[in-house]
């Protein structure tokens, strides 16, 4: 039999093989091309734009950006916060999550059935052990107390009256006047009725028992629950829920599970007969609940989750602790005394950037212990008292020049921006929707005006009338925005009153989106040079920055509105933050680094 390779091959297959492979040929090369195309064109649309960035407003990785700041020539001075290097006790702790636990639990029921006649408590309330909390109908168990009691007098009687007849037989029997069988009779008789007396006696007690039992007191001592039953109700033994539930909590317990790994620490702390400190914090573990320590430990471990139960008890004298209650727990299984540590900001995985007396930062490489609150145990070439950068770090390099401010001036005008955020709201709150309408149309001297009279209405000096000024100084704040840092720099380090003068008004669409509800408030740097004696306006202290763009602020030197130009946003904001002296000498020292010349009268000025 032929082969498949044998058979002949017809010319219009052998076309149409070659014409499909041509087809693939071509689309190959268009597809190459379209690539190739689209990679030139994206690369000649990023070129003009990087030409055309601003020296000081480039991307993370551009002239001017971040990333150009991070690996910028160590001549240009950063600003940085920093923190101290100091010896402390450091706790070594194990968080866990918990559950309270009562230290003691009773569910108060009727030891015998009844009608509940009264209820001498109130829910919630703290009651002693023994405190009567309800009664039951008396009267059947008192009738039944009378009946055995009848039964006991009765028999009483009778055992008096065979104790004499035995007397007599006995001294009959000594005359030899009877016999002796009678003697034994009369004696069995004593001795029967004895019995009987002791059986009523019994059942005389067990009366008044029951009777006591319709007084139902309370078997332990501690907080009570919602009651379960009402009066009027029939309660028994058998009743599941109850009248009410008493709970222990002072103290109280709290159970949790700990990693069998810190086991064998833990049993050696309490085998030398140390008290392990124990702390609750809230879900959020932002308050701190109760501190106790730690009770006992489980006989067994968890196989399932590798884990042992643990138990702490707790005073609980304000009664906070209830139980059932989430907590999170810090066990506290030894102390590092004396250790080295540092602000956990200021650790960069295995380093940290020292501050070094010339004004320079250098790496210093370490060794991460244990954290106790934002402290971290550090091993490394550090020494007590040395100063670390804890913010800014990202636009450091070896060698770097940094400048060290005050860590909380951001901190002061973040909360001085919320409060007059607080003022402006409650002012926009007392306006009606007609006034507010109104307020959206006026020019900007006109809502000042507006404002000014608002805040001199009787009644208008609250809150909402101290609000007043700073919503109508404030109407721009969306244009003043852009300036504002350059303001606040302007005003550090050529303080002027002219600095503070506004320059004109906005439009009308710009002041109506500025003060339609409840506008926010641009945060100030210690208001610039209002707040060393600059002039303010009639409706509030003017807003930094008002003047336009194009126009030159007065008291500004060519060579401070370059300098600000260059800054990048993350230095513009850390100064609008800054005191007006840390201002001024932020200005000078980045003057110096850059190699420009101190400004003449308006920096005399």
């Amino acid at each position: 039999m032929p082969s498949l390779r044998s058979l002949p091959v017809s010319p219009r297959s052998l076309l149409r093989q070659q014409g499909r492979a041509l087809w693939w040929v071509v689309l190959l090369v268009l597809i190459a091309a379209a690539v190739g195309g689209g990679l030139w064109w994206k690369q000649r649309q990023a070129a003009p734009a990087q030409a055309d960035a601003p020296a000081g407003r480039g991307g993370p990785g551009g002239p001017g950006g971040r990333g150009a700041a991070r690996f910028s020539a160590g001549g240009q001075t950063q600003p940085v916060s920093v923190g101290v290097v100091r010896r402390q006790d450091v706790r070594v702790q194990v968080n866990a999550i918990g559950t309270m636990s009562a230290r003691a639990t009773a569910v108060v029921r009727a030891k015998v059935s009844g009608e509940l006649t009264s209820l001498r408590f109130k829910e919630g309330e703290e009651v002693k052990a023994g405190q009567l909390l309800a009664e039951i109908d008396p009267r059947s168990y008192q009738a039944s107390l009378g009946q055995v009691q009848g039964n006991l007098a009765r028999d009483q009687a009778l055992l008096k009256n065979a104790q004499l007849d035995l007397k007599r037989y006995q001294d009959l029997l000594a005359k030899d006047s009877i016999a002796s069988q009678q003697v034994d009779t009369q004696a069995a008789q004593v001795r029967q009725l004895e019995g009987t007396v002791a059986a009523d006696q019994a059942q005389v007690d067990a009366a008044k028992l029951q009777l006591s039992y319709t007084r139902i007191t309370a078997p332990i001592a501690g907080r009570l629950g919602l009651r379960q039953a009402d009066r009027g109700n029939v309660v028994g033994p058998s009743d599941a829920n109850g009248i009410v539930t008493i709970n222990l909590v002072r103290p109280i317990d709290a159970v949790f599970s700990v990693p069998e790994a810190h086991l064998a620490q833990i049993n050696q702390r309490l085998s030398q007969g140390a008290e392990l400190p124990v702390e609750l914090w809230d879900r959020e573990q932002k308050r701190r609940l109760a501190r106790g320590r730690l009770g006992a430990l489980d006989n067994a471990i968890d196989a399932t989750t590798g884990t042992i139960k643990v138990k702490a008890s707790f005073a609980n004298d304000d009664g906070t602790l209830f139980p059932n209650q989430f907590v999170n727990v810090r066990l506290q299984v030894n102390l590092l005394e004396n250790a080295l540590t540092v602000p956990g900001t200021a650790i960069q995985n295995n380093y940290v950037y020292l501050v070094q007396p010339d004004g320079t930062v250098t790496q210093r490489r370490i060794r991460v212990g244990v954290a106790d609150g934002d402290r971290v145990a550090v091993e490394g070439e550090l020494k007590d008292g040395d100063q670390v950068v804890v913010d800014g770090i990202d636009r450091l390099r070896e060698g770097a020049k940094v400048a060290v401010i005050d860590s909380g001036a951001a901190a002061r005008a973040d909360e001085a921006a919320q409060d007059g955020g607080a003022r402006r709201a409650a002012m926009m709150r007392n306006l009606t929707q007609e006034e507010r309408d109104k307020l959206a149309k006026m020019t900007q001297e006109e809502r000042r005006a507006f404002l000014r009279s608002k805040r001199n209405q009787p009644g208008a000096a609250g809150p909402a009338g101290a609000a007043s000024s700073t919503v109508g100084s404030e109407a721009a704040a969306p244009a003043a925005a852009a300036s504002a840092p350059a303001a606040a720099a302007s005003a550090s380090a050529a303080p002027s009153p002219a600095a503070s003068r506004p320059a004109g008004g906005r439009s009308a669409e710009g002041s109506r989106g500025a003060t339609e509800g409840a506008p926010r408030e641009m945060p100030r740097a210690s208001t610039g040079a209002g707040a060393e004696g600059g002039p303010r306006s009639e409706g509030g202290p003017r807003a930094q920055g008002d003047a336009p763009d194009g126009e030159r602020r007065p008291g500004m030197s060519p060579e401070v509105r370059a300098l600000l130009e260059k800054m990048s946003p993350e230095e513009r904001q850390k100064l609008q933050a800054m005191a007006p002296d840390e201002r001024r000498a932020f200005i000078r020292s980045k003057m110096q680094a850059a190699g420009i010349a101190a400004p003449g009268a308006a920096a005399s000025r």
